[in-house]
């Protein structure tokens, strides 16, 4: 790789760490470009050169934070053959992924309405909806014709739980009870 492209690297990694603790903490009404640009130092032409805006920038942070999330979530199923073992499993990694602020604020709250369903929605396809449908797919418990519409519900069912987890007042007895709930939904296909 030649010293411009690695510069360019740097740049795009150091505005989306930024960018990522910005949204996170303040979300992305409460997160200006100008704050972005102060903190990292940057000038504006600079920033633009990598990203087109704001709902570019945020896209880019959705973007790392949900191939992190499914990184995690590969490494939480790794050595488990069983498909609906594996299912199990990656729920319940979900679940406590979701208590972290960043997660909660980016992926469960912002992202929706910063980037719009359909957009989210085709995002999460390559992400945790993709990886729902699969599993969901390899136990072989879900006719074709209907498998879409499971892992619609289940993706819906483990969004919610894990958002009541993460907005949860006690969010260790808010995680068993979610996990015990999700261990029981998924035993009964």
């Amino acid at each position: 790789m030649n010293l411009k492209a690695e510069r360019g690297a740097a740049t795009r990694d150091q505005l989306l760490a930024i960018a990522t603790r910005l949204f996170a903490e303040h979300g992305y009404e409460g997160t200006s470009i100008e704050a972005v640009l102060q903190e990292s130092g940057l000038s504006r032409g600079a920033l633009y050169h990598h990203y087109a805006g704001k709902d570019a920038l945020f896209e880019a942070v959705l973007e790392a934070t949900e191939a992190a999330i499914l990184a995690r979530i590969v490494q939480a199923v790794e050595g488990i053959a069983d498909p609906a073992e594996m299912l199990k499993a990656g729920t319940l990694a979900w679940v406590r992924l979701a208590g972290d602020p960043v997660i909660q604020r980016i992926v469960l709250i912002d992202a929706p309405s910063v980037i719009g369903w359909e957009r989210w929605r085709a995002l999460e396809e390559r992400y945790s909806f993709g990886m729902i449908k699969g599993a969901l797919g390899a136990t072989g418990a879900i006719p074709a014709a209907y498998l879409d519409l499971h892992a619609h519900m289940l993706l819906a069912a483990i969004n919610e739980s894990a958002l009541l987890v993460a907005r949860g007042r006690d969010q260790a007895t808010a995680e068993a009870a979610m996990e015990e709930f999700l261990r029981r939904l998924l035993s009964h296909g």
